[in-house]
């Protein structure tokens, strides 16, 4: 597959036509390049920023078919959810991961276990499993030692799954590359180009290139997410769609802190809305909130201080021994979720949590903008997306297609865990034996210098992305291609030395643009991944 600089030569050269036109590279224009490829079509993707930079690295990383969206009477999207749920954890295991749930009941505390049960049972049936089980105050404690035991009453249980979810844009990308799909970070799509009011091409504009440049095509499928309403135009027939942004933050602990083996959730107090401690890549995390954003798209979202505070008060009543506080956090983050609103002039607005995540689109003369939807059912927008903008589903592949290859079967090394294994299968794929090859299989938190870092990350892991994963900053990696930002204290400000020992080579990065990525990933780090407050970093390491 040729590298993004060699494609970016190519589209300046001269103007390209594609099939298709993905805007956007979160999980829904990865998915959309993923199976317009997989079907033929000449496909291109462009990112604004950097793969996944947006809502698809910053979810709740739940898999799962929507129990609360089954309470609230929405079965179409919790049916569709659990079906694709089930396909990609037997498509991807190692990446879509089975996650059991717990749901502590305490007296006179909504929902209670008899109305729980019921609603689980509905969510079994609509799966075709049976996972929902009912526990006693001593099962409960099994599972969740150190939850709270005062008025408890009992617990329900159930199983969902867990992912990645920037792992799982880069895997379905990947997949997308495969079949010919060309993916590109850092370019902007600036203008939609018409010809007698029909799309026929688009502008775009790279970060590293000074002038524009245009391609041709037929289709544009706008999948920006809270972002959709600009490569919209204000005068059209079309009803635009009315995006509602609504940011949900999360809090990193240390595993050692809030030890949890599987996800436990209760129902906020302040707001009755359902809040999840579950594990996550070597950590604790506690998420998530939801409520209005109100600041500039173009600036990252950060967690709020009553955000912070939200969270702790339910780590309180949830783990009361615990004694959860500021100084235990990691880190933060934040996404803001694409949510389509209808109009509330006379009602007034709802709840943000009442507020539907059914998928919507806006078609326009070859123009196709999508809002809203889960990442479960990425695969399902994704096709009837490309059914709209095509009239049909003749040019697509067979439904049955897979979205992942099957991975080759290899050897697991000896200084592997059969668990670490498991997840290099599923986040890389047919790509495996080559990452294995691209730099030493050490763990990253075997390194003395990296002090507390959780996990098994791989150098060699490290090492893959900065040669084939389209790195263009430090915070891709750090953020994005690997988690260390999120897991090692301080955003992993004390294992820079040692990225770049393994990775400025690769980077061809001299020593001031090094610096100059450190100050601008460390910035970064505090001003949106770490508590309000933190204090900016005055230099780099």
């Amino acid at each position: 597959m040729k590298r993004r600089d060699s494609l970016l030569r190519e589209l300046q050269s001269s103007p390209r036509t594609f099939d298709v036109v993905v805007v956007g590279g979160g999980i829904t224009g990865a998915g959309i390049a993923r199976e317009a490829a997989g079907s033929g079509l000449k496909t291109l993707l462009v990112e604004q920023r950097d793969f996944a930079w947006g809502t698809s690295s910053r979810s709740s990383k739940m898999v799962h078919g929507g129990l609360r969206y089954l309470g609230s009477g929405q079965y179409r999207l919790t049916r569709d959810a659990v079906t694709e749920r089930q396909r990609l954890m037997d498509e991807a295991p190692g990446l879509i991961e089975p996650l059991r749930f717990i749901m502590p009941h305490f007296q006179r505390q909504f929902p209670g276990p008899r109305l729980f049960q019921i609603l689980l049972r509905v969510y079994d049936w609509i799966s075709r499993t049976h996972s929902r089980q009912l526990l006693t105050p001593g099962e409960a404690m099994q599972w969740v030692p150190g939850l709270n035991t005062e008025k408890l009453t009992g617990a329900s249980g159930f199983t969902d799954a867990v992912t990645d979810d920037a792992r799982l844009v880069q895997r379905v990308i990947t997949e997308a590359r495969q079949d010919g799909a060309w993916c590109l970070n850092y370019v902007k799509a600036v203008k939609v180009l018409r010809a007698e009011g029909q799309v026929s091409g688009l502008e775009l504009q790279a970060e590293d290139y000074a002038e524009a440049f245009i391609v041709n095509t037929p289709l544009i499928i706008n999948a920006t997410g809270v972002w959709a309403d600009r490569l919209q135009q204000p005068d059209s027939d079309e009803k635009p769609m009315t995006i509602r942004p609504l940011r949900g933050s999360h809090l990193v602990l240390p595993w050692h802190k809030l030890p949890v083996s599987c996800s436990v959730s209760l129902f906020h107090p302040d707001d009755k809305r359902p809040v999840f401690a579950f594990p996550w890549a070597g950590t604790t995390v506690l998420g998530t909130t939801d409520l209005d954003h109100k600041e500039s798209l173009d600036k990252e979202p950060r967690i709020a201080v009553e955000e912070v505070d939200y969270l702790l008060r339910i780590s309180k009543r949830l783990f009361p021994r615990a004694a959860i506080s500021r100084s235990d956090v990691l880190s933060t983050w934040a996404g803001v979720r694409p949510v389509v609103t209808a109009d509330h002039s006379t009602a007034g607005p709802k709840a943000p949590s009442k507020e539907s995540r059914e998928h919507e689109f806006r078609e326009d003369k070859g123009l196709i903008s999508i809002a809203g939807g889960k990442l479960t059912t990425f695969r399902l927008i994704a096709r009837e997306a490309l059914t709209r903008g095509l009239g049909g589903e003749e040019r697509l592949r067979q439904e049955s297609g897979p979205v992942f290859r099957p991975t080759p079967r290899l050897l697991r090394p000896a200084n592997i865990s059969h668990q670490n294994w498991q997840r290099l299968v599923g986040f890389y794929g047919s790509d495996l034996c080559a990452v294995l090859q691209a730099g030493p299989t050490a763990a990253v938190s075997d390194d003395a210098a990296s002090g507390s870092v959780p996990g098994e990350l791989l150098w060699a892991e490290v090492i893959w992305a900065c040669k084939h994963e389209d790195v263009r900053h430090l915070d891709d990696l750090m953020l994005r291609r690997t988690r260390l930002g999120l897991i090692a204290p301080e955003g992993g400000k004390a294992l820079l030395p040692l990225v770049k020992q393994y990775c400025q080579s690769t980077l061809n990065w001299d020593d001031e643009q090094w610096r100059a990525e450190e100050l601008r990933y460390l910035a970064l780090w505090s001003e949106a991944y770490s508590l309000p407050g933190h204090p900016e970093p005055t230099h780099a390491v």
